[in-house]
């Protein structure tokens, strides 16, 4: 049996997840952001408590065929920007249809008419996390970050940096107290 869970963004998430489900007497097969296959046919009997469990701790179970939708375009999203952002070789568009095997209009209409934001507007704003991340651990300098996240050029990501943060990124390294927001806040 395949479920889905809500607000999975990363591997400590995946490993979290997984102790909950095994804590409850669940066999997990797969653990993936947001789809989990188990050795069981029927939660029934434990899905209330599993439900709890995962709220607890800032994750949910998902039952709506269309939640469990936008659930995935946001992993594929997340998934793509913190691991695969440098390998992406087409557009957007065509990756999440690919990825989802969905017509990318209606993707995006449900995303829209759900999140209230487009998916290209929440691609930017996981992005734009993904530079405050790497700003603040001051490792690479702009032009590997922006060469890392697939921008054209280091004018543009200090652009769309400042469109949303309404700072400059060197602005931004320069007070380290802005606080990142949390992956699945956005």
């Amino acid at each position: 049996m395949t479920i889905y869970i809500k607000n999975m963004v990363c591997n400590r998430c995946k490993m979290v997840v997984k102790s909950i489900l095994e804590k409850i007497g669940l066999h997990p097969i797969k653990v993936e952001l947001g789809e989990i296959e188990l050795q069981e046919d029927d939660i029934s009997t434990v899905k209330v408590h599993l439900k709890q469990e995962l709220q607890s701790l800032g994750f949910d179970l998902l039952d709506n065929k269309k939640t469990k939708i936008i659930e995935k375009v946001k992993n594929r999203i997340t998934d793509l920007v913190q691991d695969k952002n440098s390998v992406l070789k087409v557009r957007l568009s065509e990756y999440l249809s690919e990825e989802l095997s969905q017509d990318y209009s209606s993707l995006s209409n449900l995303f829209s008419e759900v999140e209230g934001i487009t998916i290209e507007k929440y691609y930017i704003l996981q992005k734009i996390e993904k530079v405050k991340e790497l700003l603040v651990y001051d490792e690479l300098t702009l032009s590997e970050i922006a060469f890392q996240l697939n921008y054209s050029s280091v004018a543009y990501l200090s652009n769309q940096f400042k469109k949303v943060t309404g700072l400059t990124p060197s602005y931004f390294k320069k007070l380290r107290t802005i606080k990142r927001r949390p992956i699945e806040d956005l």
